[in-house]
């Protein structure tokens, strides 16, 4: 009877695995530089659509002064 493939079975490759996984948890633990530039870009796309929003809504609010309550009508 070979001992050493069933220790290797029953102790060594359930450790490797954990410890394996230990170890790309803690790698993605925090975001990279690259996530926070992402973020960032981001960031300032929806801060420029939502001054394009704004802008456009004080356009429509001075050209067609009810366009909201007939926009929610047709809902």
């Amino acid at each position: 009877m070979e001992v050493i493939p069933i220790l290797m079975l029953v102790i060594v490759a359930p450790l490797w695995i954990i410890f394996h996984y230990i170890t790309k948890w803690k790698q993605m633990k925090g975001i990279t530089a690259e996530d926070e530039a992402s973020l960032s870009d981001l960031r300032t796309a929806a801060d420029r659509l939502e001054d394009r929003l704004r802008t456009m809504e004080r356009i429509m609010d001075d050209e067609v002064p009810d366009w909201r309550s007939r926009h929610h009508d047709k809902f």
